[in-house]
């Protein structure tokens, strides 16, 4: 058996002995040693408490130094305090101001550092077996090899929230109903554009024969009513490090077992993409991200790809051994989705080439065999708190009086289910709405007095499914690990529950301590567009064909609330059509506005058409500097359809679109 996943299994299932047990005292116990409990407990170290962190592995940083290296951001300048100064330690290390995008182990070696300066140690492979409480308070914890963990405040920084379930805090696991708190987003979607089969796949095992039953992956669940809550949850997947660089590669093997019939599905969408004129191509199923000119951050892309949708719905309330063997079975489908897509000959060649060109890293992960030592579990429990922060919170049409951090990512979750709908397969659940940075509430932090009063959860926080996709992000984490440390530090000095901590005070503690709470623009580029001339029409102006997607660099945009994107996929079956209603016939200049990225296509074809004459087509350069390129100057006449398209047919990277503007161009005076 491969060396994870013996290593995963021996630290699931092992039965420890309770010789040699310890009792270990601190001021705060940090439960879980992800990038939020280093950032928790280095906090609490600095302000002269002792602290400790239990790990149910053996790596330190969770998600941030396994394998997500490509930093979920949506807005540099929400980030402050001890997640910004990791970034610049991040980019300390590779000669720059900060870094975003790293390896994974240069990630661990600086957050162990981190917490060997602030003398924090850490036991690790605890599983937690019981919780004793003196009332309403945590008196310790106790772990299946016997060692027991007391301290005045406990902060649980795990993805799955067990010590806050163990404890009595009631918690929350899968979609809420849009009713439950006035949402728009949560629950069923009724349609689900992004990361969807982009032609009709059949589902049954025998083309046409609902009785032969359903291909593997495809789950046996009624569609349900759009709007209404389930107990699904958003897909899991492994981020996987790759390079290229003969010398440190090494194979990305196949799971024991492996059958490609358990592929079939893929190997028809293969084969419909052919079939409809679109040669399938490796962007199409995964998205990969260079973290540095020769690793990866590789992640889910498309309709069929890492996502293992629908096989983690006992995962955040299974016991370790449920979650050993769900574990298992993603790292075996992405294996077999890979070992598929490099062997199969629904394929093309061409696709089967690259993606054998790639292979894991020797000196990533050296424990479990390249693999990564941290599964992303983008959703496990959430508290249910005496605050939920919800959709209205991520739109800014409620606001927190309490913040002790800051949002900026999309309204995000991957895919929750992939069901039959009309005889078709379809993903179901994927949502990306934009927004812009808004404020999380102390109150989601912290659970009821009634329930504990020395315990805070910054990871599994009190949010409900669509608002904990946009907040679930590593800097965002960190920034709450941070203030939940700074609360038990004012809850100790003054000997209250944390539910007591004084607001105003714990505010001004954050602030001095480099957190960003309120936001009004960012200081480096302002997330205000700038006020244009002319005809301006917003890219959501534009009629869509295709999939497109928000951007979530807010800083980025110059037109408009946001921009979008093509994902770098489906080329030729999406695209963008502004009518601008010219008021009065005339000469105009129009210019077509994009913010600019190495990872954008250099070849965009986009076309002015008056009437059924297309006057001119440019190919933009969507990685030159700028914002904005100007398409020519046009006598557009009034009342005729004028039309501006932007396509992506055989573009070379992501295709973006800001917005467009149109010019009137002044006669010259007559003499």
């Amino acid at each position: 058996m491969r060396v994870f996943v013996a290593l995963l299994l021996s630290s699931f299932c092992a039965s420890f002995a309770s010789a040699g047990a310890e009792i270990i005292e601190a001021d705060v116990c940090v439960f879980g040693g992800t990038a939020s409990g280093v950032s928790a407990a280095c906090t609490a170290a600095r302000f002269g408490h002792s602290a400790v962190i239990t790990e149910f592995g053996k790596h330190i940083g969770g998600l941030t130094s396994g394998g997500l290296g490509y930093t979920d951001i949506g807005n540099k300048a929400a980030i402050g305090g001890f997640a910004r100064a990791f970034y610049k330690l991040l980019g300390k290390h590779y000669g720059k101001d900060e870094a975003w995008t790293f390896e994974p182990h240069v990630a661990e070696e600086t957050l162990r550092k981190l917490l060997l300066d602030a003398h924090v140690p850490v036991h690790f492979e605890q599983r937690l077996a019981s919780v004793s409480m003196a009332g309403p308070r945590i008196r310790e914890i106790t772990m299946e090899n016997g060692n027991v963990f007391r301290a005045k405040v406990f902060i649980d920084c795990t993805y799955e929230g067990d010590l806050m379930a163990k404890a009595g805090v009631k918690t929350m696991v899968g979609r809420e109903a849009n009713a439950r708190f006035g949402e728009t987003l949560n629950g069923i979607r009724a349609e689900t554009p992004k990361h969807q089969f982009a032609v009709r796949i059949d589902p049954f095992h025998q083309p046409g024969k609902a009785a032969s039953g359903l291909l593997p992956f495809i789950q046996t669940l009624d569609f349900g009513t759009a709007g209404e809550g389930d107990k699904s949850v958003q897909a899991y997947n492994f981020r996987l490090c790759l390079t290229k660089n003969p010398a440190n590669k090494r194979p990305i093997d196949p799971p024991d077992g492996y059958n490609p019939k358990q592929y079939e599905l893929l190997g028809r969408y293969l084969a419909a993409l052919t079939a409809a004129g679109q040669t399938p191509s490796l962007k199409q199923f995964i998205k990969i991200d260079m973290v540095t000119p020769e690793k990866t951050d590789v992640n889910n892309n498309g309709g069929f790809s890492t996502d293992f949708i629908g096989a983690n719905y006992e995962y955040p309330e299974g016991d370790f051994a449920m979650r050993a063997k769900i574990w298992k079975a993603h790292e075996d489908y992405i294996r077999g989705f890979l070992t598929f897509l490099t062997t199969d000959t629904r394929a093309p060649q061409p696709m089967r080439d690259e993606l054998r060109e790639w292979g894991l890293c020797k000196d990533e992960f050296v424990d479990t065999g390249g693999w990564p030592h941290a599964m992303y579990i983008r959703e496990a429990r959430r508290m249910l708190s005496a605050y939920v922060m919800t959709e209205k919170n991520c739109r800014g049409v409620e606001r927190v009086t309490d913040p002790v951090g800051l949002g900026a990512y999309n309204m995000d979750s991957h895919n929750c289910r992939r069901v039959v709908r009309d005889g078709r397969v379809e993903n179901e659940g994927d949502v990306q709405v934009a927004v812009k940075p808004y404020g999380v509430s102390f109150r989601s932090i912290i659970p009821k007095e009634s329930e504990c009063e020395n315990l805070l959860v910054p990871v599994c926080l009190s949010a409900s499914h669509i608002a904990y996709g946009s907040i679930r992000m590593e800097p965002v984490f960190m920034i709450l690990g941070q203030s939940a440390a700074t609360a038990a530090h004012l809850a100790m000095e003054k000997s209250v529950a944390v539910q007591r901590v004084d607001y105003p005070a714990l505010r001004a503690r954050l602030i001095e301590d480099g957190q960003i709470l309120e936001w009004s623009g960012n200081t480096a580029a302002s997330t205000t567009p700038p006020l244009l001339e002319g005809i301006v029409l917003d890219d959501n102006a534009a009629k869509r064909t295709g999939e497109w997607s928000p951007g979530n660099l807010v800083e980025a945009r110059r037109v408009g609330d946001g921009y979008v994107h093509d994902g770098n996929e489906h080329k030729g079956f999406a695209s963008l059509q502004w009518q601008p209603n010219i008021p009065e016939a005339g000469e105009y200049e129009v210019i077509f506005h994009f913010p600019p990225n190495p990872n954008r296509a250099t070849n965009v074809p986009v076309s002015v058409r008056i009437g059924d004459v297309v006057a001119k087509t440019v190919m933009v350069d969507e990685r030159m500097k700028g914002s904005s390129v100007s398409l020519g100057v046009f006598a557009l006449p009034k009342g005729v359809e004028t039309s501006v398209i932007v396509t992506n047919r055989d573009t070379n990277g992501y295709v973006v679109a800001d917005g467009l503007q149109l010019l009137r161009k002044e006669r010259p005076a007559k003499k």
